[in-house]
């Protein structure tokens, strides 16, 4: 039977499987994309060079090469190879494939087991590979879409390496287009505009451009080139990769978050337009603006608050796809605004006084003394109604006489007008800068 490692007789059974699969590298020099991995100074060619491997998790996005780098690994080192999957594997699988490795250890031979989404095993299951880890059973390499951190227990992580693969950039989809074109013996019908769209399309996934392509040599005629729209209505765009549970979700919203604390509305709204491309959901996006306002703006523009609520609310009256316009008006207007943590940060500093101090008393001159035994402790003696005190103002301690007086809110320095003057100034230099001035 033909594998990864070997063509079959037959060149008609060889071109019914996918060019995927027929284009996987056979050593560790043809793999694209992980030269920080796999190229001369790579960690794994370090590794085999020394002649032993230790247990690893490969971390990285589909279509980066986790499989086929596991395979090549067990085959330079000459470990037997076996792979399972974690979502259709349980215990049973488990075990007889630990018990075949034993088998294989007796004979001299260690395995190399590959474990698919090794992060969908439950933790009871994650703990199981640990004794045959330990012992030099087996040689686990797991791969995860999802951080190791997060997703695999602590015990299995203090004994595998991970190791991280990046998506492909552009310089490496190219090449795996190149290889396509020299092992098919033609050229992609696309002209080059149509070509720079297929690769954005793979969204740094191999597989993914090696699979657009197969889709282009068989809508082709004779003749045919396609441009970039004719090309995207052919193969039907290719969703973004992006997980609204996991990283890609994360990652998204931080960096729109901090892109709105530092400034730039077109940061900001780059990833706002992002996460609506990949169906995040509008009104969790408006939540995080109305957050946004509170924690970055503050009292430095108070108004924010009111334009991200009122965001949010058009876009729950509209609907799709005009209330996003509503949602990107109030990033931009975030973005934009003078920025104070002050109220943020003087909040956090209350909340701890609050958890650490108990249940004290507030003083008794601001106590209300409805009853003679009340006033009779004290309640309400001394209090001056601010008022009736100049400028309104008495100045009195209102925090528990345990506590004694406190300060946690800081208001910005720097007033609104400053704030505002600043911001103009620097999107005048950026103007500027583009030459728009």
């Amino acid at each position: 039977m033909a594998d990864l490692f070997s063509v079959g007789d037959d060149p008609a059974s060889d071109r019914s499987r996918p060019l995927a699969d027929r284009l996987r590298p056979r050593n560790l020099s043809e793999v694209t994309g992980q030269t920080h991995l796999t190229g001369p100074e790579g960690a794994l060619t370090r590794m085999i060079d020394s002649g032993s491997l230790g247990s690893m998790i490969f971390w990285g996005p589909p279509g980066t090469g986790k499989t086929t780098v596991a395979r090549l690994l067990a085959n330079e080192t000459n470990l037997a190879f076996e792979q399972i999957s974690a979502i259709f594997s349980g215990v049973a699988d488990l075990k007889k494939v630990f018990e075949m490795a034993r088998a294989r250890k007796m004979s001299g031979r260690q395995t190399l087991l590959f474990v698919d989404e090794i992060h969908r095993f439950n933790r009871a299951q994650q703990d199981s590979f640990l004794p045959v880890m330990e012992d030099g059973t087996i040689v686990l390499v797991g791969a995860t879409t999802e951080n190791p951190s997060f997703e695999l227990n602590a015990a299995l992580l203090s004994r595998a390496r991970v190791l991280v693969f990046h998506p492909h950039d552009e310089t490496s989809l190219v090449a795996l287009l190149e290889r396509a074109e020299s092992h098919e013996g033609k050229a992609l019908p696309l002209n080059d505009e149509a070509r720079a769209s297929l690769v954005r399309m793979a969204d740094g996934d191999g597989r993914a451009i090696l699979t657009l392509a197969e889709e282009v040599w068989r809508a082709a005629r004779e003749g045919e080139v396609f441009d970039a729209e004719r090309v995207q209505q052919i193969v039907q765009r290719r969703a973004p990769v992006y997980d609204k549970g996991q990283d890609g979700h994360y990652n998204l919203i931080s960096a729109l978050h901090k892109s709105v604390r530092g400034s730039d509305p077109d940061a900001a709204l780059y990833y706002l337009c992002r996460m609506f491309d990949a169906g995040e959901d509008p009104l969790y996006l408006g939540r995080r603006l109305v957050r946004m306002a509170s924690e970055d703006i503050g009292l430095a523009d108070p108004q924010a608050l009111m334009i991200c609520n009122a965001a949010k609310d058009a876009y729950d009256y509209l609907g799709s796809p005009e209330g996003e316009l509503a949602l990107a008006q109030a990033c931009v207007y975030l973005a934009t605004a003078p920025k104070s943590n002050a109220v943020y940060t003087a909040y956090k500093a209350a909340m701890n006084a609050a958890k650490a101090n108990g249940s004290l008393l507030p003083p008794k001159h601001i106590l209300n003394a409805p009853t003679k035994l009340m006033k009779g402790e004290g309640y309400g003696k001394g209090y001056a109604y601010d008022h009736d005190q100049p400028d309104a103002f008495s100045g009195q301690n209102y925090f528990p006489e345990a506590l004694g007086r406190q300060s946690f809110y800081d208001p910005p320095e720097r007033g609104f007008e400053r704030e505002i003057r600043k911001r103009m100034d620097y999107w005048s230099k950026l103007r500027q800068e583009r030459g728009e001035e």
